[in-house]
């Protein structure tokens, strides 16, 4: 069995763009930007030995408002920029009810069978309380990247951070591991 960290995207790996204090994801390749520290963190966690795994609803496909070809472009290019193993897409809108869309653990459960993970041992971050019930539901430790739209008070998660680079430390000292580069954690 194998450890993973499983990573909403808009938010945690790559900018959201907030309008009316919505999150919205980029809606084109150019408007992708990586988080700050996001490429040195999964590169400590995946030399630490954890799959990393991205869940991420794109309901714009199913309003109509995104195409899936345009979301599969960001995803390859994230995939091409950063050390992730999997992605996997719920395109589905709420009234769909469909086991994959956050809050639900759908695609967490399903990763979890295809790289035979530990969810026990695995970790979910996610800035929006919907990721941190489908990490709950899932039975994996959940951190929630404070954002102002993140629902905080709509959840519990086990660790509140503010960057996918404090929830890697985190991670990583739980986990009794050294950084790659030697350096210690405080």
């Amino acid at each position: 069995m194998q450890r993973a960290v499983f990573l909403d995207r808009d938010g945690v790996i790559n900018h959201c763009f907030v309008r009316g204090g919505v999150p919205h994801p980029p809606q084109a390749l150019v408007e992708v930007g990586i988080e700050d520290g996001a490429s040195e963190s999964l590169a400590k966690l995946k030399s630490a030995g954890y799959l990393l795994l991205v869940v991420t609803n794109q309901p714009d496909v199913a309003r109509g408002a995104q195409t899936q070809a345009i979301v599969e472009a960001i995803n390859n290019q994230l995939a091409n920029e950063l050390p992730i193993d999997d992605i996997a897409v719920c395109y589905h809108d709420n009234a769909d009810n469909c086991d994959c869309r956050k809050p639900k653990p759908g695609m967490l459960t399903s990763l979890a069978r295809k790289w035979k993970v530990d969810l026990h041992h695995s970790f979910m971050i996610g800035d929006r309380s919907g990721d941190i019930h489908a990490g709950e539901a899932a039975g994996v430790r959940t951190f929630l990247v404070d954002r102002p739209y993140s629902k905080g008070d709509q959840c519990r998660p086990d660790f509140r951070v503010q960057s996918l680079s404090h929830a890697a430390d985190i991670i990583l000292t739980l986990a009794h591991v050294s950084p790659p580069d030697g350096q210690s954690k405080p």
